[in-house]
C-alpha cells in the first residue's frame, strides 16, 4: 500500500496546503467538497500542485512535518522542480487527474 504527502494550492502561487493521506484521489476529492472544512475549506486550496509516494504512513506524515516547517519559496521551488508539468497542468485543468507515480 501506498502513502502520500501533498501540496494542494489554491491558484498558481496562492495559498498552500500540505497533507498526507493513504488515498490521494479521496482526499483530494474531500478538500473539494469541503467535507471537513476547515483551512481547505476557508481558503478555496482545492488544487493538487504536488505529491509524494512513501512506504509507510510514519514516512509520508514525517515528510508532511518537515514540510510544513520550510518557507514559502523552499516548497514553491519545489513544487516547480520536481514536478513543473504537472503542477501546471493542474492549475490549467483545475481538476483532479492521476499524475504518474
Amino acid at each position: 500500500m501506498a502513502f502520500f504527502t501533498y501540496i494542494l494550492a489554491s491558484q498558481r502561487n496562492g495559498t498552500l496546503y500540505i497533507g498526507s493521506t493513504e488515498d490521494l484521489i479521496r482526499r483530494v476529492a474531500q478538500h473539494r467538497a469541503g467535507t471537513f472544512g476547515g483551512f481547505t475549506a476557508r481558503h478555496g486550496v482545492q488544487l493538487l500542485v504536488w505529491y509524494e509516494a512513501h512506504e509507510t504512513r510514519e514516512s509520508a506524515f514525517l515528510r508532511e512535518r518537515r514540510i510544513k516547517k520550510w518557507n514559502r519559496p523552499w516548497k514553491l521551488r519545489l513544487i516547480e522542480a520536481d514536478n513543473p508539468r504537472a503542477a501546471r497542468s493542474q492549475l490549467r485543468a483545475q481538476q483532479l487527474v492521476p499524475l504518474q507515480l
